[in-house]
């Protein structure tokens, strides 16, 4: 049987799992325990199958699109920064959901998903199974060394102008910006982009992360995307992400940011670039990044220190443990 085969019947029943439609149309979920049927089948499947060359590593990503209807997108060798890189083979399917157990052929295999698992069989043997796993960046958490600046700690939001609690823990993406400005230094945050299975592109938990208010990091529901620069991890027309490493939706993910500014002399003239390099979820997705030019959206670029922007695009986008290193 072919790996391309096995493929088609693993990624294909996985988006079918267990599901009834969503909410109504152009709901927006905050709360897990409230997102209804179609946000706990989305996410992560992974595990081994047995092919004609042994077993081979796989993983697949359940994107939820409204009304009982998926996504899936295959991973040759893992999941995004657990096996597969960017360049590695990709496949994309649609499919709608069904309710209860589920049983799926495709040739002479069968795929039976139920409880989370996606059991894989051929000629009455059990090939693989994939499980649905629940990532959590290394970093999540992660407290503030000596010295640093904590700006956001779910205490109070004196350190922001036009700050905003939301629910008494969070920071709303409200065009917060610090009071602080910064020049060269190292940022952790924590952010969570909401539930909208209905939305699309732009419109899907979108935000932003301004560095030095002249830098847009996005932030987006882009789960399962190609990793484009206007998505999760992009920098806005300036670079895309080197892999795309966009949690599912409600999922707590992290941003660790080592930022060098411009340089400027006497008369103004910018004499070298920014540059940075981003941890998305504890993995590079940019090394030492040159930035040619600013991004539209906030500040241009110049000379001096600027503030730390986290952008208001309509969506219900919260962060937390928000802190900063000067270098």
């Amino acid at each position: 049987m072919r790996l391309s085969i096995f493929l088609s019947a693993v990624l294909y029943i996985s988006s079918l799992c267990v599901a009834t439609a969503a909410g109504p149309s152009g709901a927006v979920a905050t709360d897990p325990a409230k997102a209804g049927p179609d946000f706990s089948m989305q996410g992560e499947y992974s595990g081994e199958i047995q092919t004609e060359d042994g077993f081979r590593k796989i993983g697949a990503q359940v994107i939820a699109l409204g009304g009982g209807k998926f996504s899936i997108i295959g991973h040759t060798g893992g999941l995004p920064g657990d096996g597969w890189s960017r360049g590695d083979d990709r496949t994309e399917y649609e499919a709608a959901a069904v309710n209860g157990e589920i049983v799926f052929a495709v040739g002479d295999a069968s795929v039976q998903i139920k409880d989370g698992k996606a059991n894989i069989e051929y000629e009455g043997q059990t090939l693989g199974t994939l499980n649905k796993v629940n990532r959590e960046s290394p970093t999540l958490g992660k407290k503030p060394p000596a010295g640093a600046l904590v700006l956001f700690d779910g205490s109070g939001v004196e350190q922001f102008d036009q700050g905003k609690l939301v629910e008494k823990k969070w920071l709303g993406a409200t065009n917060v910006s610090s009071k602080e400005k910064f020049g060269d230094h190292h940022l952790h945050l924590e952010f969570r982009t909401p539930f909208m299975p209905e939305a699309r592109g732009q419109g899907r938990g979108n935000s932003g992360v301004y560095m030095q208010s002249r830098y847009e990091l996005q932030v987006l529901d882009s789960f399962g995307l190609e990793g484009k620069d206007n998505e999760c991890g992009g920098i806005y027309s300036i670079s895309q992400p080197d892999v795309n490493m966009c949690f599912p939706p409600l999922s707590w993910q992290t941003y660790d940011i080592d930022f060098t500014s411009a340089k400027y002399d006497d008369d103004g003239k910018k004499t070298s670039n920014a540059r940075v390099t981003v941890r998305h979820n504890g993995v590079v997705i940019h090394d030492d990044r040159e930035l040619a030019h600013g991004t539209p959206g906030r500040n241009g670029e110049g000379p001096g220190n600027d503030a730390l922007f986290l952008q208001d695009h309509g969506n219900p986008v919260v962060f937390r443990n928000i802190w900063v290193l000067k270098k």
